[in-house]
């Protein structure tokens, strides 16, 4: 017979096994939120690498990347794992200079460099910047007229009040916070790559094997390409962000004074940086690979107006009512949200370095009255960039141009980042290990051996 348990036993049978699914329960839910505690981290620390990683993305480096995938197909996907690591080395530097400081570049090099080079480097970087920014004014314009019958300088005059409005008076922890969602816009772009259908294989062989096609042409946009991906706006941007984070998050009372900076603050700042710059790479890449996909396969060879780019972002809506129309759509939000991202980040950069340059306050997290001259120089430039415009030049070829001028204008700066990485008086035991030297310089010479190659078959071929 068997043996019946007691209702005592029962209960406590019972009791010891709700024990244990509550036990369960209380441990998944401790793992669940360690696992969110960490995601929430991760997000916590993207920040300026992340702003200035979608931004590399702007309308030049678009226009650049498009043009390169409808000349030339996948012929030029190698530049992509060739110019990584060193992007990463040059921002990585960058971020660490204005972590270990609390100075933006422009500080930094007046202080222990020569004015004459301070001045070079800061006229270089101001045209780089005022000229992309019109050609991103461009742009935005040119795109918005694919829906609105609107003349195209009201246009870009309208999105420049809109962007001085913006960073004049929004607060700057949530406009970093705009900035940081309105890199979703590049989604598009795998999202076609997929749905088009690939030949991996033969994607993956191109983007490993270098197959340079060295004559003008080719010199020209891999020029542009090195220059909008690398690009010297950058480098003022995101070292005075990082400053600019080190206040918000107390380790710095102001710019100039010593920050209170370890090696796991670092890491984060390292962490950032990665995120940001594998973001840019990985959407260039993309859009070459969508442009060589969709427009050089079917014998479009040439980007010469926004209406040619956002062909190439048809096959995502194939099928749909109007799938041409929805295309424009999708392309002129990607133009459009890394427009309003990237022009402010121009403009900062221009107004960083002048303003370091000539000792004035600056900052996004003072307001105006406290830093008239730096949200000045954000405005002229935004203002000076808009009248460009003026010129009648064509919108395409501008981004392509602006995008050649930051490989020229990058030039004494790579060097710059390279000597200052470099001295211990400035960086401490912070200075550059070996890979950072190694990529560091190999980036600086790299970029002045193209950009003399350019030069060469410019005026003399």
């Amino acid at each position: 017979m068997t043996k019946r348990l007691s209702p005592l036993k029962r209960n406590s049978r019972k009791i010891n096994r709700d024990i244990t699914k509550a036990e369960r329960y209380a441990a998944n839910i401790a793992k669940h939120m360690v696992q969110r505690k960490r995601f929430g981290r991760f997000i916590r620390i993207l920040g300026p690498g992340v702003i200035t990683g979608a931004a590399d993305d702007d309308p030049s480096g678009i226009a650049t990347y498009s043009q390169a995938g409808a000349v030339y197909g996948n012929g030029l996907l190698w530049a992509f794992p060739f110019m990584y690591p060193l992007l990463i080395a040059v921002q990585e530097s960058c971020s660490r200079i204005g972590a270990v400081t609390g100075k933006g570049l422009a500080a930094v090099i007046k202080q222990h460099y020569s004015k004459r080079l301070l001045y070079m480097s800061v006229f270089l970087v101001v045209i780089a910047n005022t000229v992309n920014i019109g050609a991103d004014f461009g742009a935005m314009a040119s795109t918005t007229q694919l829906f609105f019958d609107i003349p195209y300088m009201i246009l870009a005059i309208a999105y420049a009040i809109i962007i001085i409005l913006l960073v004049v008076f929004v607060n700057y922890k949530k406009y970093a916070k705009i900035l940081k969602w309105l890199a979703l816009s590049l989604l598009a772009y795998p999202i076609t790559a997929f749905m088009v259908g690939q030949n991996w294989p033969d994607v993956f062989r191109a983007t490993f094997n270098v197959m340079p096609q060295i004559n003008s042409n080719t010199i020209y946009l891999l020029v542009g390409m090195i220059g909008t991906t690398i690009s010297p706006y950058l480098f003022f941007w995101d070292t005075s962000e990082v400053v600019e984070e080190e206040i918000s998050t107390h380790r710095l009372s102001g710019a100039g004074n010593n920050p209170a900076v370890n090696r796991h603050f670092l890491r984060g700042v390292r962490i950032d940086n990665f995120v940001g710059m594998t973001i840019t790479i990985v959407t260039a890449w993309f859009i070459v690979l969508v442009c060589a996909s969709v427009l050089f396969r079917n014998g479009i060879t040439e980007i010469n107006s926004a209406a040619d780019a956002a062909r190439a972002l048809e096959p995502l809506v194939k099928g749909f009512p109007n799938a041409g129309f929805i295309a424009k759509v999708i392309f002129s939000v990607g133009i459009l949200g890394i427009g309003l991202l990237a022009i402010p980040v121009l403009a900062g950069s221009s107004s960083y370095a002048i303003s370091e340059t000539f000792g004035w306050r600056e900052g996004l997290y003072r307001k105006f009255k406290k830093a008239t001259g730096f949200y000045v120089i954000i405005i002229a430039a935004t203002a000076i960039g808009v009248l460009i415009n003026f010129l009648g030049i064509d919108p395409i070829k501008a981004l392509v141009f602006a995008a050649v001028f930051n490989s020229i204008a990058s030039v004494p700066l790579l060097w710059m980042l390279v000597k200052v990485g470099n001295n211990a008086n400035i960086m401490g035991q912070y200075k550059n290990k070996l890979l950072s030297n190694v990529f560091l310089r190999i980036a600086a010479t790299v970029i002045t051996i193209t950009v003399l190659i350019l030069f060469y078959f410019t005026f003399f071929k």
